[in-house]
């Protein structure tokens, strides 16, 4: 039995939402972290000592961190080849994008987000929210430049480097940002990835 626990808002648990229905591979999810709490549970802390989300458990296995889950789900299920190259000069490319997005963006996204989406007006720092856009508006010029020469991220196919940056981008494009920098290749990606049903149905959703 393969569990899923995270709630669905959390741009970490989207990618590997997308990535298990992008891949068919069964699965349960239940509810955890945010507003439906759960997290700092023992029974939780047993499976993930860092009590965030998202929380991949199958039987007595448990695995935490984004990337790893996803890492692990391509390696160890045959479908999993399309979006993770066996090759290992084609991995390694993906690889550097996807250990790019935790380096890179995921901290000023982050703040980013939670200071338009979930902090109200009149409390947001808006000097931190301005200098969050910056670094990760550098950080979506680093994967624009590649995406300038092949229609994914690592190249010619969808890879896990897609799924890491996937979620992020939607909300980057759709966040009240003033004066956001234009990439028409990375636009050009997005509606790539829109058209795909899965990243249409679990990531392209209204920001919470």
């Amino acid at each position: 039995m393969r569990t899923l626990w995270g709630r669905a808002n959390s741009g970490n648990v989207m990618k590997v939402i997308w990535l298990l229905e992008e891949l068919r591979l069964p699965y349960e999810r239940i509810d955890v972290g945010g507003p439906f709490g759960g997290t700092d549970t023992p029974q939780y802390r047993a499976k993930n000592p860092t009590g965030l989300v998202p929380t991949l458990q199958e039987d007595e296995f448990a695995l935490w961190e984004s990337n790893v889950i996803m890492r692990y789900l391509a390696s160890a299920n045959e479908a999993g080849e399309s979006v993770w190259p066996r090759e290992a000069r084609a991995r390694a490319r993906a690889e550097c994008w996807l250990d790019c997005e935790q380096t890179r963006l995921a901290r000023p996204q982050s703040a980013m987000f939670w200071g338009y989406v979930r902090t109200p007006p009149e409390k947001r720092d808006e000097a931190a929210i301005a200098q969050a856009v910056k670094d990760a508006a550098a950080a979506y010029a680093l994967i624009a430049a590649a995406l300038d020469r092949s229609p994914f991220i690592a190249g010619e196919h969808l890879t896990l480097a897609d799924f890491a940056w996937g979620p992020h981008v939607h909300r980057w494009l759709h966040l009240p940002i003033p004066d956001r920098p234009e990439y028409p290749s990375l636009r050009r990606w997005y509606d790539r990835l829109l058209e795909r049903p899965a990243y249409a149905a679990h990531v392209a959703v209204p920001l919470s």
